[in-house]
């Protein structure tokens, strides 16, 4: 059994990724987390992409004056794409006489190993520096490629041609749905029903493909609300997070775009916000995301316990009723997908046996009698000193 040191465990985690989701959730696990993996999203393979072959073909006929580097893997897929078409010694040349800016460190690697330089690159890795810095000069009359990452860039592109640039867009690789969204829908499912504690995005249209299933669901204002209260949205950076925004979500981002300080960021902030230390009995008990670490064990406690369990919390020492206790039970609510997830709106209120039910099963996963005691006739509490409770709570300040 596992001890509970690892700052993830006893917290469950969603990956939307599609590229890179195995070291993502591989980081995720060694911090203790239970991962769900649903991609939101697929690349469409660039051999068959006729977009950028004549936007390859645009960029060698005739010459540039500068070239936006956004992402390092997609500069790498490119120059492999025109490979496979002939068009890579050319297309070298014609970028090697041009000034190149790269968005960040990952885009001038790409560069460089390419036997390229690059010209400038900002210290925030932002578009909207690259953007800033292009439009300092004079445009008009000029030829720029824009190696997109995955979706338009209308406020960028459209910005240079108002300063009378000609801009050759070059779709490097394109996302589009996955072909079956049965696992994003059970995760949608999951997160409004409050059995995740976190869900990760590493792209700006995994957000989209994300919302846009819970839309297809009518389950889009649900997920949003779950976003803003008790799941954590992690995203790898502004742009990512920017439809979340927009929609008033809180989210986890980490100082730079990287996976691994995107796991660092999260294992962080997400045990703040999911996780409570009690002193019950005389032992510390620490409630995360969906187990409690008891004796120095952590225990993973099934949804309605749970419930149950932090509902207590909420008021340590003091008798909550079986009718208030009925209030929090979750109630099964088939998904999309077929799968079960909990919802207290799918169904009426639970009755007290699904609440003494709820309440011996949570006793069995404590493993340990006495934390949660009866109050006949009243219904049940933590077994807290409400004084020794309510001074920790003024010398803490909470």
């Amino acid at each position: 059994m596992s001890t509970g040191d690892e700052p993830l465990a006893g917290f469950a985690v969603g990956v939307t990724a599609a590229r890179r989701h195995e070291e993502l959730a591989t980081l995720l696990e060694r911090r203790g987390a239970r991962v769900v993996h649903a991609p939101a999203i697929r690349l469409i393979p660039l051999a068959d992409d006729v977009e950028l072959l004549q936007a390859t073909k645009e960029c060698v006929a005739r010459p540039l004056d500068h070239a936006v580097v956004t992402t390092g893997i997609g500069f790498r897929a490119w120059l492999e794409a025109a490979d496979g078409w002939g068009l890579r010694d050319e297309l070298i040349a014609r970028l090697g006489s041009v000034d190149i800016l790269a968005r960040g460190p990952k885009a001038r690697g790409a560069i460089r190993s390419a036997g390229l330089t690059e010209a400038w690159s900002p210290a925030a890795e932002s578009c909207a520096e690259v953007l800033k810095h292009l439009l300092s000069k004079d445009l008009a009359g000029t030829r720029i490629a824009v190696q997109l990452y995955g979706e338009q860039l209308p406020e960028f592109t459209g910005a240079l041609r108002d300063a009378g640039a000609e801009v050759v867009e070059v779709p490097v690789y394109r996302w589009s749905r996955t072909e079956d969204s049965t696992p994003l829908r059970r995760l949608v499912g999951q997160a409004v029903a409050g059995t995740l504690d976190a869900v990760t995005f590493t792209s700006a249209p995994a957000v989209a493909s994300t919302l846009a299933v819970a839309a297809e669901d009518g389950l889009e204002e649900l997920l949003l609300e779950a976003l803003r209260t008790h799941v954590v949205a992690a995203c790898v950076g502004p742009v990512t997070a920017q439809a979340l925004t927009e929609r008033s979500v809180p989210t986890v981002q980490p100082e730079r775009a990287r996976i691994g300080a995107l796991v660092r960021a999260l294992a962080e902030n997400l045990p703040r916000r999911r996780s409570r230390r009690l002193e019950v009995r005389g032992t510390e008990l620490e409630l995360r995301g969906h187990a409690v670490v008891l004796d120095g064990q952590l225990r993973p406690i099934a949804p309605a316990p749970m419930a149950i369990l932090r509902a207590l919390a909420r008021r340590p020492g003091h008798v909550v009723s079986r009718a208030e206790l009925c209030g929090v039970l979750p109630s099964r609510l088939m998904a999309a997908g077929g799968t079960t997830a909990w919802s207290r709106e799918a169904r009426p209120q639970a009755d007290e046996h699904a609440v003494e039910m709820a309440v011996a099963r949570l006793r069995r996963g404590l493993g340990r009698t006495g934390i949660v005691e009866t109050v006949v006739k009243r219904g049940y509490r933590l077994a807290c000193d409400p004084r020794l409770v309510e001074t920790v709570r003024v010398e803490s300040g909470g």
